[in-house]
């Protein structure tokens, strides 16, 4: 479930909800009570990639990371290149 922050306009407090997609925003600060709160837009956490083991894995070849034999990078060089 997404968490999202608002913020009160009317005593600036900053909060976090976790709520569902679908759920209507929050209108109400629960600091002072007051009915102007806006939702914030924030970078989020984005998508992290895991192998099939379950750990942190490298981009697979022609998706420009670096392959797991190595450290060599599939064009044939390092993985700095």
């Amino acid at each position: 479930m997404p968490a999202y922050e608002y913020q009160c306009a009317t005593c600036s407090h900053r909060f976090e909800v976790r709520q569902k997609m679908s759920d209507e925003p929050v209108s109400l600060c629960p600091q002072c009570g007051s009915g102007g709160v806006k939702r914030l837009i924030s970078g989020g956490a984005g998508a992290i990639s895991k192998g099939s083991s379950g750990f942190d894995a490298p981009p697979a070849c022609g998706m420009g990371g670096c392959c797991a034999q190595g450290g060599a990078c599939c064009g044939g060089g390092g993985c700095d290149d």
